[in-house]
C-alpha cells in the first residue's frame, strides 16, 4: 500500500520546515542583509560583552522617533522587529560619547576628517536632506556612519542611543563590497 500525499500537505509541510530552518537562525542571530549600506547577504549578530568603540561595526536599533518614522517613510529603512517596528542598522561606530563631531561638506571627529563622509544635501529621489549640526556627542550615544554614498546614517539623523546595540555584525555570506 503506498502512501500519497496531497500537494497542500506537501506544501504545509515544506512551509513548516522553511519556518523551523528560519526560527532556529533568528535564534543563532543571523540576520539578512538586504541594503546597500553594507554587503548584501547573510550576517551573524555576536554578543558585544563591552562598551561600544570607534571602529565596532554592529547591529542597532534605531529609536522609535519621528525622524525615523520619515525616513521609513522616504524608504531609507524598512520595517522589522525594533521598536516602532523599524529594522536594525548595520553601522559602523565612528564617534561615542565625549567626542566632538564637525560637519560641514565633510564630517571630522576630534578635528580629523572622517573618510567617505561627504555630506548630501538631496537624496537619490531629489528630496532635501537636513544634515546633522555636529557637537558633542553625549555619553551613552553614538554617532554612526557607513561608507557607501547614499547611506543614511549619523550625518543626518545625528547621534542615536549606545542602548539599541543588538550586538556587533559578522558578515557570513555576502555579495559586493
Amino acid at each position: 500500500m503506498s502512501i500519497r500525499r496531497s500537494p497542500l500537505a506537501i506544501l504545509a509541510i515544506s512551509a513548516g520546515l522553511v519556518a523551523t530552518v528560519a526560527g532556529a537562525g533568528w535564534g543563532a542571530g543571523l540576520r539578512i542583509n538586504m541594503t546597500p549600506s553594507y554587503p548584501r547577504g547573510l550576517w551573524r549578530i555576536e554578543i558585544l560583552d563591552r562598551e561600544p568603540a570607534a571602529g565596532d561595526l554592529v547591529f542597532i536599533c534605531p529609536p522609535d522617533t519621528a525622524e525615523f518614522e520619515r525616513a521609513f517613510a522616504r524608504g531609507y529603512i524598512r520595517r522589522g522587529l525594533c521598536a516602532g517596528g523599524l529594522s536594525p542598522l548595520i553601522k559602523t561606530v565612528a564617534a561615542v560619547g565625549g567626542q566632538q563631531v564637525d560637519v560641514a561638506e565633510q564630517v571630522s571627529i576630534d578635528g580629523r576628517p572622517l573618510p567617505d563622509s561627504d555630506v548630501r544635501h538631496m537624496d537619490a529621489a531629489g528630496r532635501p536632506l537636513a544634515p546633522f549640526t555636529g557637537g558633542v556627542i553625549p555619553a551613552g550615544e553614538l554617532y554612526l556612519h557607513s561608507d557607501f554614498v547614499g547611506s543614511y546614517d549619523s550625518r543626518y539623523f545625528g547621534p542615536i542611543p549606545s542602548s539599541g546595540i543588538l550586538g556587533l555584525a559578522r558578515p557570513i555570506l555576502t555579495i559586493g563590497p
